[in-house]
């Protein structure tokens, strides 16, 4: 999934469901991410992650490629 120029993988977990796995293919930390599940088990929508997406590399610190604390 492409997001602003960065790509993500975007995994849907069958055992929790409407959880989401995302990777952050193209940041500098490997296997770098976040999940994400709706309260109500549905699933999101493509624009919905990449908005999420979108809301996680905001809080990125660009010195470290990590959330900051």
């Amino acid at each position: 999934m492409a997001v602003d120029e960065e790509l993500f993988t975007a995994v849907a977990d069958p055992g929790q469901p409407g959880a989401w796995h995302l990777t952050w293919v193209s940041g500098p930390n490997a296997g770098y991410g976040y999940t994400t599940r709706r309260s109500d088990h549905q699933w999101a929508d493509p624009p919905d992650l990449i908005d999420g997406a979108r809301a996680f590399l905001a809080e990125i610190n660009p010195e470290t490629g990590y959330l900051e604390d």
